[in-house]
């Protein structure tokens, strides 16, 4: 379960209007080690039209178009993080050992990974060993600082 401000989120619903995402810290709780991140609430895909939906398509000039962009709710709620050591845990059933924490709601994507960035450089989080963050930006790396 998400927190945010010790309230718990667990629906779409309990999540601000017009919010594209957020961001986000997970503690693993035996190491009190933090990753900072950000999720996005919804994704596109493209999705192929099926014969029904392409029949239905009005004559014109051209080619026909045979996909559309479809928006889908994301996977945030049983989100963890990017990191490989979370991954790992989560994968090996250790959701027990971590807590998540919504720390800031973003309403569109450039902003989100602008408060990411801005958060990531405000806590440090590469020269510091409580965080699990590796790289900011897949610009900025922990192991060139060293």
């Amino acid at each position: 379960m998400w927190l945010y401000n010790n309230i718990p989120i667990s629906t779409i619903e309990d999540i601000p209007q017009d919010t594209f995402g957020f961001i986000y810290i997970t503690t693993h709780i035996p190491t009190g080690k933090r990753y900072l991140g950000k999720k996005s609430l919804y994704h596109t895909a493209t999705k192929k039209l099926g014969k029904k939906e392409l029949a239905e398509q009005p004559i014109t000039r051209g080619r026909a178009k045979t996909t559309k962009q479809v928006t889908k709710e994301s996977d945030w709620k049983t989100y963890y993080g990017s990191e490989e050591f979370i991954k790992h845990a989560i994968k090996n059933k250790q959701h027990n050992e971590f807590t998540r924490e919504i720390t800031h709601f973003v309403s569109s994507k450039k902003l989100l990974t602008y408060y990411e960035t801005k958060y990531q450089f405000i806590y440090s989080v590469l020269e510091s060993d409580e965080w699990l963050n590796t790289n900011i930006l897949g610009k900025f790396y922990a192991k060139d600082l060293a």
